[in-house]
């Protein structure tokens, strides 16, 4: 793996990281206390280039590679974890699909204005009964001339409530398991869909999830993505793709929580010198640090693999996996350097502590990462 930069790569992540510090993080604690979607926020990203690094430029995108991507979302959840799980969703969960499997004029309809966010997309695949077991999709869509019929609820879905369109999962043959899923691009404004209210979340509180209905929707046939019974292949593609963002922004959040103690150790003082000088937290410091840079460091490697067109969905497996629970685990010890501090809303690790633990649970548990890690592992021929 080649660890240095490139130019553009290194562009990026700067430009990132510059937006994230002066505009992003002064509003952070604001939005999480009020859970206020941050929409100007998130169309200034979409107008540099931040909500589809990896679109080619021909749709309005930059055209950057998956490792630019990680680098800038990793700047972003520094500084909030909710405005990053948006940047996430339009990155890889809407335009990843569109780029792949869209027609030229689904492009064009969905795909370029959802690159500056003048188009909000949403991903719509889990459903009351169907999380981790993606492939028990129960929301339906029968056939009616140039049209499909869609009936249904989903569940937890991110931007549902202010989504102009949803990449949808729908069962268009009852018989044929995970072979009879479709995917959908649909309109919100169809008559028969409803967005419930907004949930009240532990964590990422400014980022909108919601549950969708869908009551006799009708559906033109040309919104259709890829063939039909494709859909669970591209929802899993997209997934694959998708775990790599999950995991930069849990490498994030590990690593503001980080910052925040270092800085705090070495201003708290405690028996007469700064706790910094205190080898249980100097242990605990040095721990997050190990922790932090590995996870970063698998991140990358899976962005490359996905770069180089080689398989990648076990190193993306293993990214979200570690990262997410290295995100947790910094987040613990950053509360615990604060002491009761660290407690308290007045210092910023409380609500890094609570961002993490979604990346646990989202675009698949850390138990579903391991199947997925132990099946290519048992997958292999022995030696």
């Amino acid at each position: 793996m080649d660890f240095e930069l490139t130019q553009e790569q290194r562009m990026i992540r700067d430009t990132a990281r510059e937006f994230a510090s002066e505009v992003i993080a002064p509003r952070a604690a604001h939005l999480d206390e009020t859970e206020e979607y941050p929409m100007e926020i998130l169309k200034q990203m979409g107008q540099l280039g931040l909500m589809a690094i990896s679109v080619p430029e021909e749709y309005g995108g930059i055209g950057a590679d998956t490792v630019s991507y990680a680098l800038a979302l990793e700047e972003v959840c520094k500084a909030d974890a909710a405005v990053g799980t948006m940047m996430s969703v339009n990155n890889s969960l809407v335009c990843q699909g569109l780029v792949k499997w869209g027609t030229p004029g689904q492009k064009e309809k969905y795909l370029r204005p959802a690159t500056t966010f003048q188009k909000i997309g949403a991903y719509a695949l889990s459903e009351p009964q169907a999380g981790s077991d993606a492939a028990n999709q129960r929301t339906m869509a029968v056939r009616q001339d140039n049209y499909y019929v869609v009936n249904g609820a989903k569940n937890f879905i991110t931007n549902g409530g202010v989504a102009d369109f949803l990449i949808l999962f729908v069962r268009t043959d009852p018989q044929a398991e995970h072979r009879g899923i479709s995917c959908l691009i649909f309109d919100t404004s169809i008559p028969g869909f409803s967005a419930g209210p907004p949930e009240r979340k532990l964590g990422i509180r400014a980022s909108n999830t919601c549950a969708l209905a869908f009551e006799n929707c009708r559906v033109p046939l040309e919104n259709r993505l890829s063939e039909e019974g494709e859909g669970f292949k591209i929802a899993m593609h997209i997934l694959n793709a998708g775990r790599i963002g999950i995991a930069a922004q849990a490498v994030g959040i590990a690593q503001a929580a980080f910052e925040a103690s270092v800085k705090y150790a070495k201003e708290r003082l405690q028996f007469g010198v700064p706790i910094a000088r205190h080898q249980a937290v100097q242990m605990m410091l040095a721990d997050m640090a190990v922790r932090i840079q590995a996870a970063r460091l698998l991140t990358l490697h899976a962005a490359q693999l996905k770069d180089r067109d080689q398989p990648y969905a076990q190193a993306a497996s293993m990214a979200k996996l570690y990262a997410s629970e290295t995100a947790m685990q910094v987040t613990t010890k950053a509360i615990q350097v604060h002491g009761g501090y660290g407690y308290m809303k007045d210092y910023p690790v409380e609500r890094y502590f609570r961002d993490a633990k979604i990346t646990e649970i989202y675009e698949g548990t850390s138990e579903v990462q391991r199947m997925v890690i132990a099946q290519h592992l048992l997958k292999r021929p022995e030696h």
